[in-house]
């Protein structure tokens, strides 16, 4: 069995306003719901990310999405691997609760993925390269300084103590495929054909949040959402670069807890036929300098 993809994310944090406000400038739209602050992309009816509050910030929950009226399969699936059922938080109910080897809570929804908004033509613009000719008699930079409005959560990673432990439970558990790896520094999984990686794993002294990727239209919304960033304060980041595995041009922005959220654009996609590697390779093609701390957990250790 596997899981269809990606729906969401959860995370605690000390200030449910500090979070809203921080993915607002992000560009996502953000509403309270009963105890909780509910981030999504604009146009998409699908939730993103979801806060909570509490004493410190901590990754709550991670939310696949399985087949509509599937839950009793997957449910007799993890009974016969062994792997418990917990009770759902009393915030946030519905479909299946687990936890893999790590202690992280992990919830199955059969929720349907909502569609992308698509990014049309005032988004996203046809560049010119060599002979391929795409957009004549337009000035681009007169539209170039939209500030980004991210159309999808991508991808997101978490530390692990053991990334070849993570890679068989949620292979063999939630049926993701290895798309690559960098040899003991990261793990990239894929949901089936379509992104390079959905999900993936970078080592770390104990469990947590490294980053959450979110798509936008092309390399100039990545810069604007840079600089618009750290126009609000919140200027520690990397970028602007192109990553070697996935190949998107990226840029990260440290969030108010330590973790990191990526603009990225141009992924590859994949389809049933890749096959995974292992690479002795850099993070990036091109780019600044990689910040020290860039593969640090500053999430509390559970004690």
């Amino acid at each position: 069995m596997r899981v269809k993809g990606l729906l969401h994310y959860g995370i605690e944090v000390p200030s449910l306003d500090v979070g809203e406000s921080f993915y607002a400038a992000f560009g996502l739209e953000t509403s309270e719901r009963g105890n909780t602050v509910v981030v999504r992309c604009e146009g998409r009816d699908l939730d993103q990310t979801v806060l909570t509050e509490g004493p410190v910030k901590r990754l709550h929950h991670i939310a696949f999405a399985v087949e509509p009226h599937s839950l009793q399969e997957w449910q007799r699936h993890l009974e016969g691997l062994g792997v418990p059922l917990v009770d759902a938080p009393k915030e946030l109910e519905g479909g299946l609760w687990l936890r893999d080897h790590e202690g992280n809570l992990v919830n199955l929804r059969e929720d349907e993925p909502a569609p992308w908004r698509d990014f049309g033509t005032t988004d996203a613009q046809e560049v010119n390269f060599g002979d391929r000719v795409r957009r004549v008699d337009q000035a681009r930079w007169l539209t170039a300084e939209e500030k980004p409005r991210p159309r999808r959560l991508g991808h997101m990673l978490i530390f692990s103590t053991d990334l070849a432990a993570s890679e068989r439970f949620y292979g063999h558990v939630l049926g993701l495929r290895t798309s690559d790896r960098v040899r003991s520094m990261a793990t990239f999984m894929n949901s089936g054909p379509g992104d390079h990686h959905v999900f993936g794993f970078v080592p770390g002294t104990h469990p947590g949040l490294h980053h959450s990727s979110w798509e936008v239209a092309d390399i100039d919304q990545i810069a604007m959402g840079a600089r618009s960033m750290a126009e609000a304060g919140h200027a520690d980041g990397w970028g602007l670069g192109r990553h070697t595995l996935g190949s998107n041009f990226f840029h990260y922005i440290k969030d108010p807890w330590g973790s990191w959220i990526e603009y990225s654009s141009d992924m590859d996609r994949i389809t049933e036929n890749w096959q995974a590697n292992d690479w002795d390779c850099p993070p990036a093609v091109w780019s600044p300098r990689m910040p020290a701390d860039f593969i640090v957990n500053h999430e509390e250790q559970p004690t």
